[in-house]
């Protein structure tokens, strides 16, 4: 399934870019695992804030729809 990444998701995604670049440069294969499983971390942190971000998107229509309609149609 594709989704649209949210602005939330991009910066999760930044932020594990250059985790991985850094950790491309490291000498000391420790620090390079740790960032690379932080970078893994903030990959999944972009997807799940990507779908979090996407389900408020879909939830405001629908909930002032049902505002609106317990209104009786809004004002006129």
């Amino acid at each position: 399934m594709k989704f649209q990444i949210s602005r939330r998701g991009k910066q999760h995604l930044e932020t594990a870019k250059t985790l991985l670049r850094i950790a491309k440069t490291m000498t000391d294969q420790a620090v390079a695992d740790q960032l690379q499983a932080l970078a893994d971390n903030y990959e999944r942190r972009a997807e799940k804030a990507s779908h979090i971000d996407a389900a408020k998107a879909l939830a405001r229509p629908a909930a002032n729809a049902e505002n609106e309609a317990a209104l009786g149609g809004g004002w006129t």
